[in-house]
Order: C-alpha cells, then structure tokens, then sequence
C-alpha cells in the first residue's frame, strides 16, 4: 500500500517520519506513525490536506485539521467497516 512522508515538528526540532498506509478508500488514506506505537491503536488520516486522528476500539476522533463534519462521519464509517484489519496491521507492526 506504500506511505507517506509527514514532517513532525516536536520542541523546536522537526522530524520526518514515514508513516506505512495500511487503507485507502475514498481518497482518504489510513495509517498510522512508527514511532508513536507505544500509544493504544489508533490511526491517522489523510486525504487533500486534511487530516484527523482517531483511536481504535471502539472508534473516536482524537482530533481534527480541515476536515468538514460530513467527512468525519465517512471516515468513522470506514474504520468502523474495516477495524478488524486495521488492528491486525497494527499488531502485525508492533510484532504480536
């Protein structure tokens, strides 16, 4: 499925870091950053400039950048409909 790139700027110091996609439906791309596993599952989504972080089990909106209502309430859908293999991917990433 590839990945993408993200620039991450953290305390002054700014980072690139790829972040694996694991879904992509309706123009949106779902995946989630390596180096923040450690955290409970959750993903990040992408889609024009936009982007939105939601957990996993059960799925929520953490938060939001540019993303109109209607496009948040699709993009729950999509989690909702394919949370299953997104968990399998996480685990499959953190190696359980």
């Amino acid at each position: 499925m590839g990945e993408w790139v993200c620039l991450v700027h953290r305390v002054g110091v700014s980072y690139i870091w790829r972040v694996p996609t694991v879904l992509r439906e309706h123009g949106f791309r779902v995946g989630f950053f390596s180096y923040d596993l450690g955290e409970a599952a959750r993903v990040h989504v992408t889609k024009a400039g936009c982007e939105a972080k939601f957990w996993l089990g059960p799925v929520r909106l953490a938060w939001n950048r540019r993303f109109r209502e209607h496009e948040l309430r699709e993009i729950a859908g999509i989690l909702i409909a394919n949370e299953q293999l997104i968990l399998e991917k996480w685990r499959e990433r953190l190696g359980r």
